[in-house]
Parts: C-alpha cells; sequence; structure tokens
C-alpha cells in the first residue's frame, strides 16, 4: 500500500512540475522582481474577426495561428471549386435541354433522353446551392475561430489558481493518504 501511495505522489510531483515550469515569457516581463503584464488590447478580437472577413485565413494569421491558415484556404477553396464545378455542369445539360427544345442538335444527341437532361440539371443545381451553403458556413466558421481565438489571447493566467498534490496522514493510523488541492486567490 506505501508503494502505491509513492507511485501516485511520485507521478503527480511530475505531471504538475511539467505544469509549473511552463511559463509564457512572451507576455510577461520580469524586471527587479515585478512583473509588468502587457496591456490588453480590447479591440484584438474585433480585428481579427475583420482581417478575416476581408480574407480567409488573415484573422488566424493576426492571432499568429498559422499553422490554421492552410486548413481555411483549402476548406473556403474546396467549396468555391465544388460550386463552380456543379455550376458549370448545370449550365451545360441546361444550355442542351434548351437545344433540344429549339429543335437543334445538342452535344449530348443520341446519349441521353429529355427526361435524363432534365433530372442532371436538377442534381447538378442542388449540388451546386448545398455547396454555396457549406462554403458560406465555412467562411462564417473561419471568422467565428478568428475572433474566439483572439479572446482567449487575452485570458488571464495567473498565479493565483494552483493545483497540487497534497500527502498528509490520517488521524486514525496515521498512514499516508494522498488528496488534491486547488487553491485559488483573489
Amino acid at each position: 500500500m506505501k508503494s502505491l501511495t509513492f507511485i501516485l505522489f511520485f507521478t503527480f510531483s511530475l505531471g504538475l512540475s511539467a505544469v509549473y515550469s511552463q511559463t509564457k515569457t512572451d507576455e510577461l516581463q520580469i524586471v527587479a522582481d515585478t512583473i509588468i503584464q502587457k496591456p490588453i488590447n480590447p479591440l484584438a478580437p474585433a480585428r481579427a474577426a475583420f482581417y478575416s472577413a476581408i480574407v480567409p485565413g488573415l484573422g488566424q494569421v493576426y492571432n499568429k495561428k498559422y499553422w490554421k491558415v492552410p486548413i481555411v484556404l483549402g476548406a473556403v477553396g474546396a467549396g468555391v471549386y465544388f460550386y463552380s464545378t456543379n455550376n458549370d455542369e448545370y449550365h451545360r445539360y441546361r444550355q442542351a435541354y434548351k437545344q433540344r427544345l429549339k429543335g437543334l442538335d445538342d452535344e449530348f444527341k443520341g446519349q441521353y433522353s429529355d427526361a435524363t437532361l432534365i433530372n442532371a440539371q436538377k442534381g447538378f443545381q442542388r449540388n451546386r446551392d448545398l455547396s454555396l451553403v457549406i462554403t458560406i458556413g465555412l467562411y462564417v466558421l473561419n471568422i467565428v475561430d478568428a475572433n474566439v481565438d483572439a479572446h482567449l489571447k487575452q485570458f488571464n493566467v495567473s498565479d493565483d489558481l494552483s493545483f497540487r498534490p497534497e500527502v498528509y496522514p490520517t488521524d486514525i493510523n496515521q498512514q499516508q493518504n494522498v488528496g488534491l488541492t486547488m487553491t485559488y486567490r483573489f
């Protein structure tokens, strides 16, 4: 039982020592035993959202989350590609159907019936509209992501909140117990 307690205590100590050793040096500056925190820019989330609204991915660059830019550009670019492809095919089949109604030859002469051309038009129109809705959704998600990320950069992570393991003896038999202590100072 004592070895299990020691193993648990040792595991918690190693895990939490790694947490305590991480500091944010880009946000804090230590000068003569005083901590000077950079001022918070309250307009940063709005600016990040504005940049993402102008050019998808620019808000992520503003937030210095460069790894998100290819994801945003790929998602919006894929949506635009599928919209464009479905729109071209829709107009191709529509033009062929219009040619048939006029009594002229079309590119699908002898291949497809009138009903097949109408069904193809409907299918490509539905896919085009769905691609547009998904692309707009991804564009809005890009703006929301930039805004939320800029808000989270301003989140105050201070030393007033601590979480550490605690080893204490029981009152009855003086055996070691392991527990967790969470402290929040105002």
